[in-house]
């Protein structure tokens, strides 16, 4: 069996190439854009399966087939919600909710090869999927948060927060005045609770809002260097993979 991983964290494709490895799969190839995908299967032998994150650095992972016929069985690989996902429900199409559970892999590998000697061409209604996915109407994004201070509650509105980032296994809020709160979710549950319009994930470590962005600094290795106005802990820095889809949200 072949398979690719089309994902533009390396860091993500890299995890899901191990926990394959772990089920005895081989990865022959992972690729990390759009543009870079469409160049190599208009130059290569398709493989038996596609591992296809949605969004891609450059754009939705839908644009490769408008410019190419794929012959491979794909599985998306996402962290969009359950709302989104029904557009793939629809299309019968097999997804991995990110982040990707070994048991679940699994479970869609032994479907896979369970309609592999059907040979099922590919059936995608990706119009229908793409306006699923964008629908602006039907989310409602988070506007408050509350944490728990000793004996006390405290809400939080996004209003007040200047990044998310997270720390040793935790989830922190950083507020505009300079102090930070402990919350019960992770950066892959707030990317998807919050208006992307709004705050945008920068990194494997920080959420950041469009309003709290104070500099942007060209940094090494074709990245960037975000400065915020009180938050000085770490160095928030646009990952190289996300630099051109950070440009065309600050756009």
């Amino acid at each position: 069996m072949t398979i690719i991983i089309i994902e533009d964290e390396k860091p993500a494709a890299r995890l899901l190439q191990r926990k394959l490895e772990k089920l005895n799969l081989e990865v022959g190839v992972m690729l990390h854009s759009v543009e870079e995908s469409i160049e190599w299967f208009s130059n290569n032998e398709h493989p038996d399966l596609i591992f296809l994150d949605i969004q891609l650095s450059d754009g939705l992972s839908f644009e490769i087939f408008e410019k190419i016929e794929i012959k491979s069985a794909i599985i998306f690989t996402t962290a969009y919600d359950e709302y989104a996902l029904r557009a793939f429900k629809l299309n019968s199409i097999d997804y991995l909710l990110k982040p990707i559970d070994e048991d679940d892999l699994e479970i869609a590998i032994a479907k896979f090869k369970d309609r592999l000697p059907k040979k099922e061409k590919l059936q995608i209604d990706f119009e229908e999927i793409k306006k699923m996915l964008s629908n602006p109407f039907e989310k409602n994004y988070k506007k408050r948060f509350t944490v728990k201070i000793g004996q006390h509650l405290k809400v939080i509105s996004t209003d007040e927060i200047e990044c998310f980032y997270s720390e040793n296994k935790g989830t922190y809020i950083h507020t505009f005045d300079n102090r930070n709160y402990l919350v019960e979710t992770t950066l892959e549950v707030l990317e998807q609770e919050l208006d992307r319009s709004a705050f945008y994930r920068v990194s494997r470590k920080f959420i950041i809002p469009m309003k709290a962005i104070k500099e942007i600094i060209v940094y090494s290795n074709s990245r960037l260097k975000v400065i915020l106005p009180s938050y000085t802990t770490d160095e928030v820095v646009v990952s190289r993979e996300k630099v051109s889809d950070f440009k065309n949200w600050i756009a």
